[in-house]
C-alpha cells in the first residue's frame, strides 16, 4: 500500500500552512510521519491512500501488522501468445509479493487449446494470473497489474478493456472480461493497472512462449538481493 502524508505545519508565531507528500510505501510513510511528529510543529497529520481514504498512524500500523503473515505488495505481470493454425495459447504469469518480511517471485505458465486470437490469449493470461493469486490466498488489498505500454499491443487492449477505456464488442472477449471481474470481486482485491516498457515484461513473455513449446514452468523463489 502506498500513502501520501497530509499535515498542517504551525510556526511559533506565524501562520499555519498545509502540506502533503508524494506517495510513499506505507512503512516509509510511517517513518516520515514519526519524524514530523518529533518536530512538535506538525498537527492534523493523516495518511491518504490512492482511493482518498484517510488513515491515522494507529490504523496504518495495525494494517501492516495484520498483513505481515499474508502475501502483500503484490505486482502481477502477464502475457499470452497464440498459434493461429493449432489454435493453442501459451499463458505466462509472474507475481512478485512480500510475506513474513521476505520477498518472493512466482513464475508459472500453462497451455490452452481452442482459443481464437492473440487478444483472447491475453485475456486468458490475465485470468490465469487471478487464479494464481487465489492459490496464494491474496485477498482484500490493492494489486498492481502491469502491461506492455506500446500503443498497439494485445495486453494493452486487455487493460483498456478491463478499465472500460476501450469498447470491447467481441463476445468471446466479453466473456473473459466478465470472468475476470467475477474473480476480482471474489478475491475482494482492488486492481491498479499500469503500463510499462515492453522489455520489462520479458519474463511473462518468455513463459508464454515456453508454454506454447510444451515447456511447463512452476517456480517460486525467495528474492534475496
Amino acid at each position: 500500500m502506498e500513502l501520501r502524508i497530509e499535515w498542517t505545519h504551525k510556526t511559533p508565531k506565524g501562520p499555519e500552512v498545509n502540506f502533503f507528500s508524494e506517495e510513499l510505501p506505507a512503512a516509509a510513510a510511517i517513518l516520515v510521519a514519526k519524524d514530523l511528529e518529533q518536530t512538535g510543529r506538525a498537527k492534523n497529520l493523516r495518511f491518504v491512500d490512492r482511493f482518498d481514504s484517510s488513515w491515522t498512524l494507529k490504523e496504518v500500523n495495525a494494517y501492516l501488522k495484520e498483513i505481515e503473515t499474508e502475501p502483500h505488495s503484490v505486482i502481477v505481470y502477464f502475457d499470452g501468445g497464440h498459434e493461429r493454425i493449432s489454435r493453442s495459447a501459451g499463458l505466462g504469469c509472474v507475481i512478485y509479493y512480500e510475506q513474513h518480511g521476505k520477498s518472493y517471485r512466482l513464475r508459472t505458465n500453462t497451455k490452452l487449446d481452442q482459443l481464437t486470437s492473440n487478444n483472447e490469449a491475453e485475456y486468458a493470461a490475465l485470468y490465469f494470473c487471478l487464479q494464481q493469486l487465489e492459490q496464494l490466498e491474496v485477498h482484500h488489498q490493492l494489486v498492481r497489474i502491469v502491461s506492455d505500454s506500446r500503443i498497439v499491443s494485445d495486453s494493452r487492449i486487455v487493460i483498456n478493456g478491463m478499465t472500460n477505456e476501450w469498447l470491447v464488442t467481441e463476445k468471446q472477449l466479453q466473456l473473459w472480461i466478465e470472468r475476470s471481474r467475477v474473480k476480482i470481486n471474489e478475491l475482494g482485491i482492488q486492481t491498479d493497472y499500469q503500463l510499462i516498457p515492453r522489455k520489462e515484461n520479458s519474463e511473462a513473455d518468455k513463459l508464454a512462449t515456453q508454454a506454447l513449446s510444451g515447456v511447463a514452468i512452476a517456480a517460486l523463489i525467495e528474492i534475496t538481493s
